[in-house]
């Protein structure tokens, strides 16, 4: 990973795993599908084996903001409804990490709930990650009209990670083309912040990447249903796509 990145922690590498919704779906593409869950509580297991780990979950697989017209709400009502869904996604996200493991799990939340999940305070957080906690991190930044790319990275600068795992659903890199419709598009081993937003790639939030970018923090997009992908990357394999300054 020395050839990649610049450790921020001293010795200790820190990433922060990006999980969609849609990874909780697994094929449904709503709701919880259980074979989804616990095959990515073991990958998060298998990589906080290898670094200090914080996850931020989305809610896309319960609701998203724009598919508001759909129920006939305005915007900032589906936000809420989707943050909340952020919350149900780390309660099953903990209980499924720690069925299978030893490991000391923290779900934090960026709205009040204390009685499922503690407030996010960063200063705590990085205390969890430092005592080897795995930190779950629901909610987003609690405020509407944010996707959950941009609070994965606001979160991965505020706890200094030194990279940051965006776990897609079906989705095995950044291309020059989208692969679903175009099968001659080409996946990229590496491209740069400038160039993803110039060429308007939306594999993530462009207002993520520009964050991203002035803080520079590496993003690998990566596909979720790729056995062993988290720690493959942190064991040096060049797995997705690297994103970087």
């Amino acid at each position: 990973m020395g050839s990649t990145l610049g450790l921020r922690n001293g010795d200790t590498l820190r990433i922060l795993i990006k999980a969609s919704g849609q990874t909780l779906a697994g094929g449904n593409g709503f709701g919880l599908d259980p074979d989804a869950v616990t095959s990515l509580a073991s990958e998060i297991i298998a990589a906080s084996g290898l670094a200090e780990v914080a996850v931020v979950v989305g809610g896309g697989n319960i609701l998203r903001g724009g598919d508001s017209d759909k129920f006939g709400i305005d915007r900032v009502e589906a936000d809420n409804v989707g943050m909340l869904g952020t919350a149900i996604n780390g309660v099953i996200l903990r209980g499924a990490i720690t069925s299978q493991s030893d490991k000391d799990v923290r779900l934090m939340s960026a709205l009040p709930m204390t009685s499922v999940a503690e407030p996010y305070i960063r200063l705590r957080a990085m205390r969890h990650l430092e005592k080897g906690r795995i930190v779950v991190m629901a909610c987003g930044i609690g405020q509407p009209f944010v996707t959950t790319d941009y609070p994965s990275v606001q979160r991965a600068v505020e706890l200094e990670a030194d990279l940051l795992l965006a776990a897609k659903n079906g989705v095995d890199g950044v291309y020059n083309a989208d692969p679903a419709t175009n099968p001659k598009a080409v996946r990229y081993d590496t491209i740069s912040f400038d160039d993803v937003i110039e060429k308007g790639i939306r594999v993530m939030d462009p207002a993520a990447f520009i964050l991203a970018r002035d803080h520079q923090l590496p993003i690998r997009v990566f596909d979720s249903s790729s056995t062993g992908a988290m720690a493959s990357i942190l064991g040096g394999t060049p797995v997705g796509t690297l994103v970087t300054a």
